[in-house]
């Protein structure tokens, strides 16, 4: 998979990327990202990327033909096909991401990032990406952190990526559910004892566990996910 992201701050998403998981995913090559700084489509002198919003306000906003040649430079330099190709705008307007998201963004052989900044980007920005994704309800200052989490999302998903393919299908959200109670040494530790269940090698009783346990972490926790789920299934 190819990963573009068009930054004003690339080192600020690189640092990131280029470490953990996601950083070895890259070296291995199962991923590969690219950075497009919208101020090397920029044509005079102080290389402008922003303005002064019609109407008056604070902040400056973002240049529609500045991130359009961005783009347009992006998708050809890819040479992947339109179809195979999904832009996606960081904005808080736009659908919020969801595990359920991420699964259906390793379907892409090419993700565009557009990390907006300032006071936001030019509204006509919106009609040049296919989806406009938000990570919730509040603001930051800009897309950069949500490209991050939103790339880190979809690439562990991608085969090869983890040690073990089949640890994300038994994490919190994949099934409706927060995940289970997780374990390890030491056995007890100030009075509190791993469950003895999960010392007993019967693995059919640990299966029992582990969901009984989620379905109640989730109760407590989470009881929207375990209405939804309902709803959905209804």
């Amino acid at each position: 998979m190819l990963i573009s992201v068009v930054t004003l701050f690339p080192d600020m998403v690189k640092s990131v990327l280029e470490t953990s998981i996601i950083g070895r995913a890259i070296g291995k090559g199962t991923v590969t990202v690219s950075y497009i700084n919208p101020r090397d489509f920029s044509t005079d002198a102080y290389k402008t990327v922003d303005d002064h919003p019609y109407g008056g306000g604070i902040g400056m906003v973002l240049k529609v033909d500045i991130l359009d040649k961005a783009l347009s430079h992006t998708i050809d330099a890819a040479q992947i096909p339109r179809d195979k190709t999904h832009i996606i705008l960081t904005d808080p307007r736009g659908k919020t991401f969801r595990q359920a998201s991420a699964r259906s963004l390793t379907a892409y052989e090419h993700l565009v990032f557009i990390c907006g900044h300032y006071e936001g980007v030019d509204e006509r920005v919106r009609s040049l990406a296919d989806e406009e994704i938000s990570i919730g309800d509040f603001v930051v200052t800009g897309g950069e952190i949500p490209a991050v989490l939103m790339i880190d999302a979809v690439v562990r998903l991608m085969p090869g990526v983890l040690k073990h393919d089949a640890a994300t299908r038994s994490e919190s959200f994949e099934e409706g559910f927060l995940e289970y109670p997780q374990y390890t040494r030491p056995l007890e530790h100030k009075g509190v004892r791993v469950p003895d269940v999960l010392l007993s090698g019967n693995h059919k009783k640990i299966d029992e566990w582990r969901r009984d346990q989620a379905h109640k972490v989730t109760m407590n926790k989470r009881p929207d996910l375990l209405k939804k789920s309902r709803r959905t299934t209804e």
